[in-house]
């Protein structure tokens, strides 16, 4: 069965915002679903001074949160929130910690805008192609995502469990009249579930690496999904390509990231997403990858999703 969950997901990547092409299908889906077959639980070990030497996934976590979200209730990790906690004030600074994610970004929106204009029939060449649609940024950090969100015309709900991100969030959403509407909100996606609510978009970018059962994470995500409605999920994949990039030249060379910002056995592969969602009542239609240019200093979408992959998926009617 999972076999065939991966053969005919159809995936396809974008190149650009307005150019879609179709990319291959998974290689190899039989050991790709022995490998899923035996997936074991997310490692939550302490970062060390040297970056973490790839091993097997066989580590037990620790399903804590931490200030608003309730151990029992979320599937966050206390030592990753205490890690962003430390640099919550560096968010809108652009050539801070967070620069990766600033320089990210307009590749990142590209993708969202294409994707959410397509399922939803909006214009994406209007100024405001989100009007009229509900979308929950979980995981919002200081808000890069949610403000472009809003400025898009979307009526946007951003989450977050460290409390001093919601208060960066907020401070800068309120310099601007369109970016001040935005609900900023200490709290997790499972609280939201709880209170019932539904969003037309669940968007959760580089946020599923960072908590300690993704499955439990993707069915909170399915539960705030309207049947039909989209999801967008980006993350780092684990290969030994990304161990290399995301966390040896990142963190320890370049020093674009802080060190022990990730963890490599808690990266995901794109079919291990794939199925974690599809369990989850969400199939994913789309996958694209992000390619740095180090000559231009930009992002662009690509076929290539050996390191950072960005997926677009639709909760199921049903």
């Amino acid at each position: 069965m999972a076999s065939k969950l991966l053969s005919h997901s159809h995936l396809r990547a974008i190149y650009s915002s307005n150019n879609r092409i179709r990319s291959p299908p998974f290689p190899n889906p039989t050991r790709a679903t022995r490998a899923l077959l035996n997936l074991r639980p997310f490692s939550d070990a302490s970062s060390a001074s040297l970056p973490e030497t790839p091993q097997s996934r066989n580590d037990t976590i620790n399903d804590t949160g931490m200030g608003t979200p309730s151990p029992s209730t979320s599937s966050l990790k206390e030592l990753e929130l205490a890690k962003f906690a430390s640099i919550a004030e560096t968010w809108w600074d652009s050539e801070g910690p967070f620069k990766p994610l600033h320089v990210m970004n307009p590749t990142r929106l590209a993708f969202i805008r294409s994707t959410l204009c397509r399922h939803f029939r909006k214009d994406p060449n209007s100024a405001r192609p989100f009007e009229g649609l509900k979308i929950v940024d979980v995981g919002c950090g200081g808000g890069i995502l949610s403000e472009p969100l809003a400025r898009m015309g979307a009526t946007v709900t951003g989450v977050d469990a460290v409390d001093k991100n919601i208060k960066i969030a907020r401070l800068h959403a309120d310099l601007d009249p369109v970016t001040s509407t935005i609900e900023y909100r200490c709290t997790t996606a499972e609280t939201l579930v709880e209170e019932e609510r539904k969003f037309d978009a669940v968007i959760a970018l580089e946020v599923i690496e960072h908590v300690a059962d993704p499955a439990e994470f993707c069915k909170s995500l399915a539960a705030l999904a309207v049947p039909d409605g989209a999801a967008v999920i980006s993350t780092i994949n684990r290969s030994m390509r990304s161990y290399a990039t995301a966390i040896v030249a990142a963190e320890y060379l370049l020093r674009w990231l802080p060190r022990g910002t990730h963890e490599w056995s808690s990266f995901l592969t794109p079919e291990e997403l794939v199925l974690i969602l599809q369990r989850a009542n969400i199939s994913v239609r789309e996958m694209a990858g992000f390619v740095y240019n180090p000559v231009t200093r930009r992002w662009s979408l690509s076929y290539d999703i050996s390191v950072n992959f960005i997926a677009f998926a639709t909760k199921n009617s049903q």
